[in-house]
């Protein structure tokens, strides 16, 4: 009698737990949107994610503060959310570390200006190569 008087409660735990986060979730939104605040937030946070990918940690240096684990990434990733939450741009975003930090905390620097230099110089390389290659090939075919 006692284990069946346990699984009740139990049960009844269960369904109360069940019947509480079902209202939680369906409760309008404060902002009256439609989108319910789950979808809101996954919303938020891949566009999060998609930000903070392209910002370099000033810590790691090699990793964005999407992947690093450092405290000061973390924080980083916390203004990228809050600014995208009151509906700034991801360009926007970007911009104010670039203010903040300057250019190098972009893992791809745009292309202008110098920084083509970085883009052109590896196509550069592997023509050259192809081109001394070639030409390689061509003298050891001939002796």
């Amino acid at each position: 009698m006692r284990a069946r008087r346990g699984s009740a409660l139990l049960s009844a735990a269960l369904i109360a737990f069940g019947a509480w986060t079902s209202a939680a979730a369906q409760q309008p939104s404060p902002a009256g949107s439609s989108v319910p605040r789950a979808g809101r937030d996954s919303v938020l946070e891949a566009r999060t994610s998609a930000v903070a990918s392209q910002l370099r940690c000033p810590v790691c240096q090699g990793l964005s503060i999407q992947d690093s684990p450092s405290e000061l990434a973390q924080s980083m990733r916390v203004v990228v959310r809050d600014q995208l939450a009151a509906g700034k741009t991801p360009d926007e975003v970007q911009a104010y570390f670039v203010s903040k930090y300057g250019e190098w905390i972009l893992l791809a620097p745009k292309a202008q200006g110098f920084n083509v230099v970085a883009y052109a110089l590896p196509i550069l390389a592997v023509v050259i190569g192809g081109a001394i290659i070639g030409v390689a090939v061509r003298r050891w075919t001939r002796a």
